[in-house]
């Protein structure tokens, strides 16, 4: 599920609402350093041999020419999401281009959201943090609560360090979402107790403003995994939410 546009839709989404996209990664190919097996666009390998990245330049054009349009038709957006083919945050000019994310917001459609899916592997780097934290919702990804479960889960770039994460999401001081993938799979559980109090202690010492949970929606290209139903994801989390954080539950 490639997306072929540097700015696509707006498409309805369970989380965002209606969601205008931005891919800051190739058109026709994934560019990632994570390859999680529950991926939409499936394997990194497997993508076409595209690594162009679009320029500043070019994205605020096409963002500027998708807004005027979307203004003379009468629709009203809700977010506007870096998401796209991979990690956005991995295009050099990220933060230049959330500058002028939230200046064409502003102009055109003051109401609306500025979201970045990201999967939090370069929070750490100062730029990236501070960029992420002008916009509205940052939107941060960890799916395992151990550097173990999560070589299972997403198959992150050499060097990745769950520990490091945390400590870089620490200096949201609380100020951003944390979005959680649980799903079931032959070798492992999102939901059994050990990856579940782990994860538990993890959304306890962070303190995200809002927590999203949820499972796979569509096809995915590792074989075998299984959602979890509303009711289970609802019973799994009962206990952050008899202690008051904010849990957004999406299941099947």
């Amino acid at each position: 599920m490639l997306r072929e546009e540097t700015v696509f839709g707006p498409i309805k989404s369970r989380r965002l609402g209606n969601s205008l996209g931005i891919n800051l990664l190739p058109t026709k190919g994934k560019f990632c350093n994570f390859d999680c097996i529950y991926c939409e666009c499936g394997w990194n390998k497997d993508g076409l041999d595209d690594k162009r990245l679009p320029t500043a330049a070019e994205v605020r054009g096409k963002l500027e020419d998708k807004l005027t349009q979307l203004l003379l038709d009468g629709t009203q957006i809700d977010s506007i999401t870096f998401s796209g083919d991979g990690e956005p945050t991995l295009n050099p000019e990220f933060p230049r281009i959330i500058d002028d994310t939230l200046k064409l917001r502003d102009a055109f459609c003051p109401g609306a959201k500025v979201s970045v899916l990201s999967n939090a592997t370069r929070v750490h780097i100062p730029e990236v943090l501070a960029a992420l934290k002008r916009v509205d919702n940052p939107i941060m990804k960890i799916d395992a609560p151990t550097d173990e479960l999560a070589a299972i889960i997403n198959h992150p770039a050499t060097g990745y360090s769950v520990q490091r994460v945390i400590e870089a999401l620490e200096k949201f001081e609380g100020n951003f979402i944390l979005q959680t993938m649980f799903l079931k799979a032959p070798n492992f559980d999102s939901g059994a107790p050990e990856a579940l109090n782990k994860w538990m202690d993890i959304v306890r010492r962070l303190h995200p403003r809002e927590v999203m949970v949820y499972t796979i929606d569509r096809p995915t290209p590792a074989e075998g995994l299984q959602p979890y139903t509303q009711a289970e994801l609802t019973k799994l989390t009962a206990p952050l939410v008899e202690e008051g954080f904010n849990l957004q539950i999406r299941g099947k």
